[in-house]
């Protein structure tokens, strides 16, 4: 059902990979808003050249651990403008999350080695 997530079923999809089986509707708001804040801090990443490195990662590790790593990395390359792919992918290469080849994205794969790391951002996270 979910082998190409698009905007039509991106939230049954996040539903069905939470991991909290226990928890209130509020907790999964909470939880699949850090996608959105995720996007935010890459967009004013590429608008301004600052990031809050740190705040992004909390933000990843958190959305990692109730989705899945698999499933917030495809809903990850489903949100975000593919202009911030390289700053995503260097994250997601810092917390080992990158997968060689992202699935079912739109109709289409996305290939890890057709994105560039921003060395920027490597620079950054290699000093934490």
């Amino acid at each position: 059902m979910f082998e190409n997530l698009n905007e039509s079923n991106i939230l049954l999809y996040a539903a069905k990979c939470y991991e909290r089986p226990n928890c209130v509707s509020s907790e999964f708001d909470e939880d699949y808003k850090k996608i959105r804040y995720i996007k935010r801090l890459l967009q004013k990443y590429r608008m301004t050249g600052e990031i809050k490195e740190r705040l992004l990662l909390n933000h990843l590790v958190v959305a990692q651990n109730v989705f899945g790593i698999e499933a917030c990395t495809r809903m990850l390359f489903l949100r975000i403008n593919e202009k911030d792919y390289s700053a995503l992918k260097t994250f997601l290469v810092y917390t080992s999350a990158m997968p060689k080849i992202v699935k079912g994205i739109d109709d289409r794969n996305i290939v890890s080695s057709d994105i560039e790391l921003d060395q920027k951002l490597v620079d950054m996270l290699r000093k934490i």
